[in-house]
């Protein structure tokens, strides 16, 4: 199978709300009156950002979520991305599986494949998203305030629970592994609470290099600091943790990556507001700290403890 039949096969649709779509040197885009192109781009590498024992629909799931997900933090609705995928050869039951998990989460949010392009080398899959916002409305990591509540949406931690297995550094029961892989695998992408938060949040960024990391573009962004509740956020970790300690629970919801949440920021009065927000797009929402004049993030406990500093974040380079 050459690359043009492998495109046609199973990447090529007929566009619907793209003016072209794929089959020529461009696609074409026209967002509506009034509104904003956001645009990003993410790169998946096999044995850097997923395993080779990945299941494929699983992978193109998440190929498009974390693009999802960084629509979701500008509060961007999706209107279609383009994909630049390097295959070792042509594996047609991986194809079939990998369009599948690709296609099926565009589909549900009204997002089309316009474009891309095929290559042989090591499996590498880039996508790139368009969306579009009101001018002017997009969620933004540079507008926390002193007085802001931090909130982070769904839960933390569950993904870097199934690496640490896959590592074998840690121990849970069958079950629970399996529903940690799967946060891991297959994130959802929060694109309905994003669009909720216009006009609401002040900042947002999502979740995917670990909370802390994250939370730290949005302080250096606006210029600001924060204390943030250890034991709120390790509260969010769904999966059962069985005997595990405290401070390995602390560093998976703290320092772990790929849970592609939100963590955003919106002043005290707007609380409920906020909730609003995260009941109309189904998604829970909670608060873990306050933004600060005072430069740097305090960590503390339940009881407002200082909690050590010994977490990070991920680093494609570390």
């Amino acid at each position: 199978m050459g690359e043009f039949d492998l495109i046609a096969r199973y990447f090529k649709r007929p566009a619907t709300r793209s003016p072209l779509g794929v089959g020529d040197d461009c696609a074409l885009l026209a967002p509506a009156a009034g509104m904003q192109l956001a645009v990003s781009s993410d790169m998946l590498v096999e044995g850097r950002h997923f395993l080779s024992t990945v299941d494929p629909a699983r992978l193109g799931h998440k190929a498009l979520a974390v693009n999802l997900s960084d629509l979701a933090a500008c509060g961007a609705k999706p209107l279609a991305f383009t994909l630049a995928l390097a295959l070792p050869g042509v594996d047609e039951p991986w194809l079939e599986g990998f369009s599948r998990g690709l296609l099926a989460l565009a589909d549900a949010h009204g997002c089309e494949l316009v474009g891309g392009d095929t290559t042989r080398g090591p499996l590498n899959i880039c996508i790139t998203v368009f969306g579009e916002v009101p001018a002017g409305a997009a969620l933004l990591r540079s507008g926390a305030r002193a007085g802001d509540d931090i909130w982070v949406s769904g839960t933390v931690g569950d993904a870097r629970l199934a690496l640490e297995m896959f590592r074998g550094t840690i121990s849970l029961r069958a079950e629970a592994f399996e529903s940690a892989r799967e946060r891991m695998e297959q994130p959802t992408p929060r694109v309905a609470l994003g669009q909720a938060l216009r006009g609401i949040a002040t900042s947002a960024v999502d979740v995917s290099d670990g909370l802390i990391g994250d939370l730290g573009h949005i302080l250096a962004s606006s210029g600001v600091g924060a204390t943030l509740d250890a034991d709120a956020t390790t509260a969010l970790i769904s999966v059962d943790t069985g005997n595990l300690g405290r401070e390995v629970l602390r560093t998976c919801a703290l320092s772990g990556g790929d849970d592609y949440e939100l963590v955003f920021t919106a002043p005290a009065s707007a609380r409920e507001a906020v909730m609003q927000a995260g009941l109309g797009s189904a998604t829970r929402v909670t608060r873990i700290g306050r933004i600060e004049a005072d430069a740097g993030l305090r960590i503390v406990d339940a009881a407002g403890a200082m909690v050590s500093q010994r977490f990070g974040s991920f680093d494609h380079f570390i």
